[in-house]
């Protein structure tokens, strides 16, 4: 019966990520504008940058600029992004004991929740919401 599972590709896992981001308080989704994004690694450049010593030690990231910082008269720029990294959370994924989508929910929270300065406790009560 386990010789036909096999781990979610890109594409799977980047269309899990938009069903759970579906998933959010409708409040917190609104407010967003963020685009999301999977690959397999992070680059030599963020995993450089965040002083990882592994590529599987990061399992998301959110590029942009933050709610708290934005201004009204700031020039145009890119769009704010979150990344899931899939083979980092893969790992996660094998070595404990929660459910991949669980994970993915966690992750995305959590990067969408730098966007808007959010504590840990603010990224939990919205976790618990989207349960």
């Amino acid at each position: 019966m386990w010789t036909e599972l096999k781990a979610p590709s890109l594409a799977e896992m980047e269309a899990m990520a938009h069903e759970v981001f579906e998933r959010l308080p409708a409040s917190f989704r609104k407010l967003c504008g963020v685009i999301v994004r999977v690959d397999d690694f992070p680059t030599e450049e963020v995993l450089d940058e965040m002083g990882c010593e592994s590529e599987f030690d990061l399992l998301g990231l959110f590029q942009g600029v933050g709610l708290p910082q934005q201004s009204f008269g700031d020039v145009a720029r890119l769009p704010n992004m979150v990344w899931l990294y899939r083979r980092p959370i893969l790992d996660y994924w094998a070595e404990h004991d929660e459910s991949l989508g669980h994970i993915v929910r966690h992750v995305l929270i959590h990067e969408i929740g730098h966007h808007f300065g959010l504590s840990d406790d603010d990224m939990a009560a919205i976790e618990a919401k989207a349960e």
